[in-house]
């Protein structure tokens, strides 16, 4: 598998590189956004300003008797008073078709002149438009038409014009302005950006002496106080720990049952050996089947808890079940026994081996048969996400006294009758392993019932 470069690996880095980009999209946007409200603005205050303009031309116009034309008062902006200042007025009688017979022009205009009035000007309406100007400067202009109710002009055209460069450079002062303040607020965020990851990541630095601790052997468990994010990881992680100990505290207790349980079948042969007891090769044969019985024991233990940590595990118990009925009939055949499946449907399945199915099920089925008198009975079900398996004899049953004795190792309910007491004690140890149990009552047959419930898969 590739290996990430080493940026990526970085927390830090990958929550700050996440941060910087939406902090830039986001100033950017709301850049361009406030850029766009302020040019809006300062042309709505422009057109304004014009329209302003436009009406003392209107209200200072005067046609005198002898038809000229004249402002009174002047326009008071001093920038219509000084050569190219960039706002200027024009008035101006459109229906001559040479040069104007009178045109008046603000002193700014000096020898230049507005544009004529295009086609679309419509009187009682005024026109918004561009055109070159003085130095071929670009104009926004705003038009008028009026028709005077005295005078020798049909209409007359009022125009006022300003330069591009009256808010143009505004327009430019404010975004210099306005990218030195979003520049500022960038570094700003991300400097509380970069502080807040750091204080965010403190725990996790907190977290990882911890596990130094644990790892070193200063420590078994992760203690102190964390975020509630992280609380979670803690726990989980003390119950692997408290798992990991348990598990090699079972298995050197498991080790030292087994040694103990090997110790006593190697004494009696090293006695029987020594003293030269002429029953010594029925003696072998019996403790070496007692030392394999143990060891059969163990072996089924941790197999089963190693199988508990495996995820996945399904095994159909009827056909298990369907086999291990085969082999009890041939077991107990010169007794007649009958072992009856009853209502174990083809999906139900157990979240483990099958070995050890067979293991816990071949130990009770093999219990039942040796006390029952004609029949055992066999049925499952799934509750609750749970297996439940019962199974149940018609022979003299057991005390509820007696009926928790045979779930000890090595105890058995009749001394007489064949057996090491390790059977059903396995089958309570399997099951506990698994996170399930297994228990006897009165059955329906008059016999005992031992139920076993296990994880359904």
């Amino acid at each position: 598998m590739r290996r990430l470069r080493a940026p990526y690996r970085s927390l830090r880095l990958r929550l700050l590189a996440g941060v910087l980009a939406w902090v830039l999209l986001s100033v950017a946007v709301a850049g361009w956004g406030i850029q766009q409200l302020f040019r809006q603005h300062i042309l709505a205050q422009l057109q304004s300003e014009l329209t302003i303009h436009l009406d003392q031309l209107t209200a200072a116009l005067q046609i005198g008797e002898d038809g000229r034309i004249a402002l009174s008062p002047l326009p008071s902006d001093p920038r219509f008073s000084h050569p190219f200042s960039g706002l200027y007025w024009q008035i101006s009688a459109p229906t001559q078709h040479d040069k104007p017979a009178q045109m008046l022009r603000s002193r700014s205009l000096w020898d230049s002149y507005l544009p004529d009035a295009p086609a679309e000007l419509q009187p009682g309406r005024d026109l918004r438009t561009t055109a070159s100007g003085p130095g071929d400067a670009h104009l926004q202009v705003r038009m008028r038409e009026i028709e005077p109710a005295e005078g020798p002009f049909d209409t007359l055209v009022l125009s006022v014009a300003a330069d591009r460069a009256l808010w143009a450079e505004p327009i430019s002062r404010f975004d210099r302005m306005l990218g030195m303040a979003l520049g500022v607020l960038v570094l700003g965020m991300l400097v509380a950006a970069w502080m807040q990851v750091s204080y965010g990541l403190r725990p996790l630095v907190r977290l990882r002496g911890r596990l130094a601790d644990v790892r070193e052997g200063r420590a078994d468990r992760i203690v102190g106080a964390f975020p509630t994010e992280i609380r979670p990881l803690v726990e989980d992680f003390n119950q692997v720990l408290q798992r990991n100990e348990q598990s090699l505290e079972r298995a050197r207790q498991q080790a030292g049952n087994l040694a103990h349980a090997l110790k006593t079948p190697l004494a009696v042969m090293s006695n029987a050996a020594a003293a030269a007891d002429p029953a010594l090769p029925q003696l072998v044969v019996e403790q070496v089947d007692t030392a394999h019985r143990q060891v059969d024991y163990h072996l089924a233990r941790a197999r089963a808890a190693a199988a508990v940590r495996v995820t996945g595990l399904r095994s159909p118990i009827l056909p298990l079940l369907q086999g291990l009925v085969r082999v009890m009939q041939r077991v107990h055949a010169e007794r007649g026994l009958r072992y009856e499946l009853d209502g174990v449907d083809a999906d139900l399945a157990f979240r483990g081996e099958a070995q050890d199915f067979q293991e816990m099920l071949g130990n009770v089925l093999d219990n039942a048969g040796k006390w029952a008198s004609h029949r055992v009975w066999v049925r499952a079900s799934r509750r609750d996400g749970e297996l439940e398996i019962r199974v149940e004899d018609d022979g003299p049953g057991l005390s509820p006294e007696r009926a928790e004795t045979v779930f000890e190792r090595g105890k058995r309910a009749d001394e007489r009758t064949p057996g090491s007491g390790l059977g059903l004690g396995i089958v309570r140890d399997l099951a506990d392993l698994y996170g399930g149990w297994a228990r006897i009552e009165k059955g329906a047959l008059g016999g005992a019932c031992v139920v076993i419930t296990l994880p359904a898969a």
